[in-house]
């Protein structure tokens, strides 16, 4: 075989097993991040959040339900719920099920653009551009009513353009929500306001982690925000991370813990003023079934326990 043909052919053959392992292999390699972030007051117990995003779930994907319901061996103090839950209209007595072990923790949740709409086939190639998120929200509404009937029936708090107070484990949080900043559907300025002096922790919560609603947050003393959308890139290159985040966050904090202030825009987190944010961005679950694929970013839950700022 000449040297130029046997080439292609490795080349080729390795792609074929590389989509096939990020097809097949990785996309259900499910795996839980902890994070210990020090954002409580000195002396305070500690909390553990359990953060959940971008499940996109089928009604068929038994494997990442069962994952899901075995979280609660975790044993969270508040679930955090960040969007994009479903991606077909069948999905929301699988997804349900899948949080039935959960739903008697206190959880908050915001909702993601396939909350609303189902997905569409979309040029990956837009990833890359500022065109992303062309199309969005013109596809096929899906029963997003049922899905926050479900969540609100047992007991769990929306966050849509919402401020809201909850006491867990015996600390006082208050928690802002807006919705999905992705779709334009943020309307931070009817919950802005100063974080309230008598609460121990203002969190804020999204789904798309864009920064003028993490400005804003932040802006307003928020010392955590939550976010998901990213997918952690969802195809990275090994040894250097993300080329996306399919919003306007820099993809060195495209997952995991950094920090965050007014204006952060592209500086590292590591030049984070006194006083700083953190900000945890989840890679989550799942992945559109138009691109079942992970690549190098395994599908995740997140753990975060709430410590003292002395801890």
């Amino acid at each position: 075989m000449h040297p130029l043909a046997r080439a292609a052919l490795g080349v080729t053959a390795a792609g074929v097993v590389g989509v096939g392992y990020a097809s097949v292999v990785e996309r259900n390699l499910f795996v839980l991040r902890r994070h210990t972030v020090p954002v409580l007051a000195p002396g305070s117990r500690s909390l553990r959040v359990l953060h959940l995003t971008d499940l996109h779930l089928m009604p068929t994907q038994e494997r990442k339900i069962a994952w899901i319901q075995a979280l609660a061996e975790v044993e969270p103090d508040l679930v955090v719920n960040t969007g994009d839950n479903i991606a077909h209209p069948e999905s929301i007595g699988p997804l349900l099920r899948a949080f039935e072990p959960l739903l008697g923790v206190p959880g908050v949740f915001v909702l993601g653009s396939n909350d609303y709409f189902a997905p569409r086939l979309k040029n990956p190639a837009l990833y890359l551009t500022r065109d992303s998120r062309r199309g969005s929200g013109r596809s096929r509404r899906l029963p997003t009513d049922r899905l926050v009937a479900g969540f609100a029936s047992a007991g769990w708090t929306e966050l849509t353009n919402r401020r809201t107070r909850l006491t867990v484990g015996g600390v006082d949080l208050e928690l802002v929500g807006v919705d999905d900043p992705h779709l334009d559907y943020d309307r931070y300025a009817a919950v802005a306001g100063p974080a309230a002096a008598d609460a121990a922790l203002t969190i804020g919560v999204t789904h798309a982690p864009y920064q003028r609603v993490l400005d804003a947050m932040t802006a307003d003393g928020a010392e955590l925000v939550i976010a998901g959308h990213t997918h952690g890139g969802q195809l990275c290159v090994p040894g250097w991370g993300a080329l996306v985040t399919n919003c306007d966050l820099d993809t060195r904090r495209a997952k995991g813990v950094s920090r965050w202030w007014p204006g952060a825009g592209g500086a590292p987190s590591s030049s984070a003023p006194e006083g700083a944010a953190y900000l945890e961005v989840s890679a989550g679950l799942g992945t559109s079934p138009m691109a079942p694929v992970r690549f190098a970013c395994r599908p995740e839950a997140s753990l975060l326990t709430l410590v003292p700022r002395d801890a």
